[in-house]
């Protein structure tokens, strides 16, 4: 299917009307595929039947001789698997109902591997070694939410009934234009998307179509997936084809909060001094990942000894700077002189020189200068190209109006 059908048909979904109810989520009437559910193949009521786990390093012959096979026919159904289940990729954890003979025989008739909440592997252990997969019966749903933060993103989402996997979805689109871990009250998240359903729990969120962020304070930020067929599917763009990517990340985390915003007039935590603190403390548990915000060099990288313990200056173009400190220890490999870039493991998390408790003293300068990491409003990539601009208008402006309800 071309993009430009693909965007037609989403527009024909989007013609249901649609009323946006703040803090609420709404289902759209979309009709879903017809899902046919094969049985798993044989009558599990005339077997005895067991539950066993896959355990941590256990392979799978050594699930299937533990669940009662022979060794031989065991190697012989990992060869059967090749084209249908990836023996190598067995899960520790993963559930294995096991079904016997009733008889004092005990012997392995059947045994069902759990891959997931959809998919399942059902391997027939006598008779004729078989195997096939069955597939839970799904359904595809279009939705629309509509939260205001009045106490956290995830809190919020989550009681307006929406996956925890949509909140990821959206730290990954807005990665570069909003800060989550400063977000405020009163702002708001709309968003149109698509996700799968089994057995009434949301399995994925398979495509954030629109979304609209709304700061309480500041400028509305759209994101609307524009697929050019280009090989950028999947690209996120702005009101007009401004791009949504931009020279710097909002934020060198992917989640945890902020414990201290940037002031001049900081009480410093462990000596009590109050003293300019042009950073940002991003509170976070040891060993959580720290990213570089931007393409760069590394300028320094070792012990600080202003108290900053383990630290990364990172040298990046048009002058700017950034500094990681605190860290519990750095990425493997990273050297001065070494070429980052945006998005990039750095180091991790910690509490080395003066600092009370994990957290990641983050700081940006600007031809020397130190400026407020929260204020940084870098450079955007190049917009869209012209040529899809009005297709993209016309879509935009359709799932724009199903937003606000009209």
């Amino acid at each position: 299917m071309s993009h430009h059908h693909r965007h037609r048909l989403l527009l024909l979904l989007l013609s249901f009307a649609v009323s946006c109810n703040p803090q609420a989520e709404q289902e759209l009437p979309v009709p879903a595929p017809e899902v046919v559910t094969p049985p798993l193949g044989f009558c599990t009521d005339r077997y005895a039947a067991d539950t066993v786990l896959v355990r941590i390093g256990e392979t799978f012959s050594g699930l299937m001789t533990r669940l009662g096979m022979s060794t031989q026919d065991a190697y012989a159904m990992a060869g059967l698997c090749d084209t249908l289940f990836d023996a190598r990729k067995l899960r520790a954890g993963n559930t294995v109902h096991a079904y016997y003979t009733s008889d004092s025989t005990r012997a392995l008739q059947y045994a069902v591997y759990l891959q997931d909440r959809v998919r399942s592997v059902v391997f027939q252990c006598a008779d004729s070694l078989a195997l096939w997969r069955v597939d839970k019966p799904v359904e595809h749903q279009l939705r629309v939410s509509d939260v205001t933060i009045t106490s956290s993103l995830w809190n919020d989402m989550i009681a307006a009934g929406a996956s925890p996997a949509l909140i990821a979805e959206l730290a990954d689109i807005y990665q570069w234009s909003v800060n989550f871990f400063g977000l405020q009250k009163e702002d708001r998240f709309r968003l149109l998307y698509s996700q799968t359903v089994c057995e009434g729990e949301v399995v994925s969120v398979d495509t954030v179509h629109f979304c609209l962020f709304t700061p309480a304070s500041g400028r509305e930020v759209a994101a609307l997936r524009f697929d050019t067929g280009d090989g950028t599917r999947g690209t996120y763009w702005g009101k007009g084809g401004e791009s949504l990517k931009r020279m710097f990340l909002k934020a060198p985390l992917k989640y945890n909060r902020i414990s201290s915003g940037f002031s001049y007039a900081r009480k410093h935590p462990v000596t009590g001094q109050v003293r300019a603190h042009t950073a940002v403390d991003y509170a976070a548990p040891a060993g959580t990942p720290v990213h570089a915000i931007g393409d760069g060099t590394v300028m320094r990288i070792g012990w600080d000894p202003g108290g900053g313990g383990n630290r990364i200056r990172l040298k990046h173009a048009q002058g700017y700077e950034t500094s990681y400190m605190h860290l519990s220890k750095y990425a493997p490999g990273l050297k001065a002189g070494s070429r980052v870039v945006q998005g990039q493991l750095i180091g991790y998390v910690g509490a080395t020189g003066t600092a009370t408790g994990p957290h990641l003293d983050f700081r940006v300068f600007q031809n020397g200068k130190a400026i407020d990491p929260l204020s940084l409003n870098s450079p955007a990539s190049e917009p869209l190209d012209e040529k899809y601009l009005e297709e993209f208008n016309a879509l935009y402006d359709s799932l724009f109006v199903k937003l606000n309800g009209n």
